[in-house]
């Protein structure tokens, strides 16, 4: 049986979740949440911060006792039964042509900055950053966390620019004093937030590539999120000094607006660079985990098949080549159609926290001690969330109650009758 390469280092590993993490997040949310708490946004991150720990820790425990390219599903199985475990694997796999191509999209706008205006067709620059994706990804899970790596040091690079050049001092960072009228605010922040620190549960699926997954994985998390949520707020400090919120133009463009008043306009290539690096890493880490359980599944069931195979890069190159043709069937779908990805992107969340709600359920019933009271903390704050999801919960409801339906049974059933 094929066996994935153990390429990922404590460092790369740091450097993939935590651009995963960052993602096209940084040049959204911390203006948004600033305009719905103003300075009291940085007390949300905080408390984001904190809250996000125990799911952390927990997915951390996970990835130390069971690391496997299963992920969730791996984990799901081992708590319960093989055929929750394939529903929960599909569950995720369906995120693929609801929430990639977004990603992509986002990715590409910036590309189009890079690229020569004869070559600003949409439908073109998203083919080509899936180009990028199945090449990077081909390359094997070192190439990845090494460029990976890179983006996070670049990110990391620029919100210390904003900071130095922006001269922030001591009276910047001082906390306002919370209220109680300003809990409604901060409560209403952290729902936009929270979808800062989705990305946990993918990375999940490369814990069966780390090199000493019982020693680095539940670092590389634990590390990963702290660094994240430290560049998130240290971003919102900076968009709160000049002001960069408060309106639609501010709510996807702070990042770029706070570029050009601090360094000029001749430093707009820099940032179309780094938001398409941060974009790419996004992505990229969601193309490497949903083609890894996509191997899995066929590794489990059908051993033999193309599918089940790595290169010899020790990649699942069959199962990365399915999701790159299944995202630019989305991408062309999405052209076509005008789709609203904001829409699909709900959708997508509200199967990211399931995942997420399923994965804690799991950690409960299979770790102990201190590990069991964490999941199960972990697990009411997830099915807290997953209320709070309105309309898109009832949609993955109604996607995982469909896999979870007894499919193989009827198949016998009726093959059974053509053969009588």
């Amino acid at each position: 049986m094929d066996n994935l390469k153990k390429d990922i280092t404590l460092i790369s590993g740091i450097g993939q979740l935590s651009t995963t993490l960052l993602g096209t997040g940084l040049f959204m949310i911390p203006a948004i949440s600033a305009g719905i708490a103003g300075h009291f946004s940085l007390w949300a991150w905080i408390i984001l911060l904190i809250a996000i720990c125990p799911i952390a820790l927990t997915f951390a425990q996970l990835g130390k006792r069971y690391p496997s390219a299963g992920g969730t599903a791996f984990f799901v199985r081992k708590a319960f039964n093989s055929n929750l475990e394939s529903s929960v694997a599909w569950l995720f796999v369906s995120v693929i042509p609801v929430a990639l191509p977004a990603g992509v999209t986002l990715a590409s706008g910036f590309l189009n900055e890079l690229l020569p205006e004869s070559m600003n067709i949409p439908l073109f620059t998203q083919a080509f950053v899936v180009f990028l994706l199945m090449l990077v990804n081909l390359l094997g899970t070192k190439s990845s966390g090494r460029l990976q790596t890179v983006i996070a040091l670049s990110i990391f690079a620029l919100v210390g620019a904003f900071l130095w050049k922006g001269d922030v001092g001591p009276a910047d960072l001082t906390m306002p004093a919370i209220t109680i009228d300003s809990t409604w605010s901060i409560a209403t922040a952290l729902g936009v937030m929270f979808w800062c620190f989705v990305g946990i549960e993918a990375f999940a699926h490369m814990g069966e590539e780390f090199k000493n997954p019982q020693r680095d994985f539940p670092i590389a998390i634990i590390v990963g999120c702290f660094v994240a949520g430290l560049t998130y707020w240290a971003c919102s400090v900076v968009i709160l000094k000049f002001g960069a919120y408060g309106s639609a133009e501010f709510d996807n463009a702070s990042i770029p607006w706070l570029s050009a008043y601090l360094f000029g306009d001749h430093a707009k290539w820099l940032i179309s660079v780094i938001g398409f690096s941060a974009c790419f890493a996004s992505v990229n880490l969601y193309t490497q985990s949903l083609a890894r359980m996509v191997w899995a599944q066929a590794r489990e069931h059908k051993p033999t098949s193309a599918i089940a195979r790595v290169s010899v890069r020790g990649v699942p190159a069959n199962a990365t080549l399915i999701v790159g043709a299944i995202l630019i069937a989305s991408c062309v779908t999405g052209s076509i159609s005008g789709l609203d990805l904001e829409f699909f992107l709900k959708l997508a969340n509200g199967i990211f926290v399931l995942v997420y709600l399923l994965a804690m359920l799991a950690a409960y019933k299979l770790l102990k001690g201190w590990g069991k009271v964490l999941a199960g903390f972990s697990l009411v704050l997830c099915t807290a969330v997953f209320i709070c999801l309105g309309w898109s919960m009832l949609y993955a409801v109604t996607i995982f109650a469909v896999l979870s339906l007894p499919w193989k049974q009827w198949r016998k059933k009726n093959t059974r009758r053509v053969t009588d």
